[in-house]
């Protein structure tokens, strides 16, 4: 049987999947803006106002395990729609909250059905994505939900004029949209119907584990959770407007041009990877990354440190799909891993968990330098790792 080239049309149903992760991330985005005033309304601080964003994580890393669990023993079609299901129900219940506790649980539940479609999403695509296109799946994937992250944002301020609640009742609507047309649109997919077939194999965690390049693979996401997604987002604006001397809204600038970078070369890398293999992406990008974040931190005024951020944007753009793709040819196209893919999600939240509380130390008892500089040298520490690891794509027979 020839090859399926790289630059083939992909399956149709892949498409649908990655249609279905902007209208989730732009949903998501969409309620962000006002999720912290909501809160307030209620009457509590700001404490509690934040507690809703840490609820949320909190359950995402809490009911990972058992999501994993489910995509093993129901397939990833069932989990990823049930998970649609019950970010849906949650966020139009945080629409009709009456009380602050009621808002907390609401979106807290939210949380479940996150992590239930994230790590079914990853096994439908891995199973559904010729072998040769991983990583370029997995690019086109990656830019979309980063294109709905910031898109989201825009359109939830401006609706924020009609009601704090009116996010939440659109965003529901959207998920249960994009949930009937996922489920419409795979039902009668031969892709999506491995999930059940005969020859489909569970891959053991242990197994997994048993390779250098899935555990290589565990402490970039780590660093990449702890740098990107939890140091990012928390210390930014405080360095903008606390050492930089700049107003609050620069901060959401920096957060922007961040994103900029991501979204100019995360689908060409993932494309790239499948050519060239995954490590030299995934190394370059935990370098730059890794260095701009260090150099952020000394930075003393406004423009090199937007230079920085998009810098460090570009790095995270090479390493997403790569670091993805590869846990994809660790799985193979015909195993069901479940259980890896969650404990791949997972480290990647821990590190976003605990990768702001330990640079809040870090800037409070030194300095913000050293607090970005310790961040960087994580993402460096996890360059290391995958030296030593082989390149999961063999570029003489395509993976």
């Amino acid at each position: 049987m020839s090859r399926q080239s790289p630059r083939a049309a992909l399956p149709q149903e892949i498409w649908v999947l990655v249609s279905a992760a902007f209208v989730i991330a732009i949903g998501f985005g969409l309620v962000a803006p006002a999720l912290p005033q909501y809160a307030r309304s209620f009457g509590v601080g700001i404490t509690a106002a934040s507690a809703l964003i840490s609820a949320f994580a909190l359950m995402r890393l809490c009911f990972a395990p058992l999501s994993g669990s489910l995509v093993q023993r129901l397939g990833e079609r069932p989990v990823y729609l049930l998970g649609l299901g019950i970010v849906a129900l949650s966020t139009g219940a945080c629409a009709l909250a009456g009380e602050y506790w009621q808002l907390l649980l609401f979106r807290a539940l939210g949380g479940i059905g996150s992590t239930m479609f994230s790590v079914s999403a990853l096994g439908l695509l891995i199973r559904m994505s010729p072998p040769e296109g991983r990583g370029r799946v997995s690019g086109l994937y990656a830019t979309s939900f980063l294109l709905g992250s910031i898109s989201g944002p825009l359109i939830g301020a401006a609706l924020i004029g009609f009601g704090l609640r009116v996010p939440f009742v659109i965003y529901a609507i959207a998920l249960v949209i994009a949930a009937g047309v996922v489920f419409f649109s795979l039902r009668g997919s031969s892709f999506a119907a491995r999930d059940s077939a005969v020859d489909t194999v569970r891959m053991p965690l242990r197994a997994a584990l048993g390779t250098s390049a899935y555990r290589a693979a565990l402490s970039s996401n780590f660093a990449n959770g702890w740098t990107v997604m939890g140091v990012r987002v928390a210390m930014v604006p405080l360095f903008v407007v606390e050492a930089l001397q700049q107003p609050a809204g620069v901060a959401g600038i920096a957060l922007t041009v961040f994103a900029l970078g991501n979204a100019a070369v995360m689908f060409q890398s993932g494309r790239l990877s499948d050519r060239f293999g995954r490590k030299p992406f995934i190394l370059s990008g935990l370098l730059v990354s890794g260095l701009a974040t260090i150099a952020v931190g000394f930075t003393g005024n406004i423009v090199a440190f937007l230079a920085l951020t998009l810098i460090a944007g570009f790095g995270s753009g090479l390493l997403t799909p790569a670091q993805q793709a590869s846990v994809a040819d660790v799985i193979g196209q015909k195993a069901r891993g479940g259980q890896v893919l969650a404990t791949f999600q997972m480290v990647a939240d821990v590190g976003a968990i605990v990768g702001p509380i330990v640079a809040g130390l870090l800037a409070e008892a030194f300095s913000y330098g050293v607090a970005f500089a310790a961040s960087g040298v994580i993402m460096l520490l996890a360059a290391v790792g995958w030296l030593f690891a082989p390149d999961t794509v063999d570029r003489n027979n395509g993976g």
